[in-house]
């Protein structure tokens, strides 16, 4: 097998290598599970949104496709109205139920995360825990 750019005898093999390279990154790409990602976001939104995006960062390079709603649905809907965020609740419960796993951020669990946290035990989710520096804990 020529997974470096010689053959087994020691001679150049470009074409095997670039071969079996595109496999191993095709591979890569073939599947990334969805991850819910939970954080704080009432309060400091700026702030907040910027975390998220972070740990957004932290599950792709983790091998994760994230989804973080909190950070997308209030660039059109309000949180501020009752109805807009029963209605934005909805959707992230119908994106929770598309992922494979909910990671949690932050050292504190704010209402709404609770919520989601709640909705994910219900769904049988697995649920991982970190801080706000990306270090996995239990709880």
């Amino acid at each position: 097998m020529c997974n470096d750019r010689v053959n087994a005898e020691g001679y150049p093999d470009p074409t095997c290598y670039a071969a079996l390279s595109k496999v191993m990154r095709e591979a890569k790409l073939a599947f990334r599970p969805l991850v819910y990602i939970c954080s704080p976001y009432r309060g400091d939104e700026v702030n907040n949104a910027m975390k998220a995006q972070y740990y957004c960062r932290f599950a792709v390079e983790e091998g994760r496709l994230p989804i973080a709603p909190h950070i997308y649905f209030p660039q059109f809907l309000s949180d501020e109205k009752a109805d807009e965020r029963e209605l934005a609740l909805f959707m992230n419960f119908t994106l929770l139920g598309k992922c494979h796993e909910l990671w949690c951020f932050g050292n504190a669990i704010s209402e709404g995360m609770q919520q989601e946290l709640d909705r994910a035990k219900k769904y049988g989710k697995a649920i991982r825990y970190f801080t706000d520096d990306l270090e996995e804990v239990e709880r």
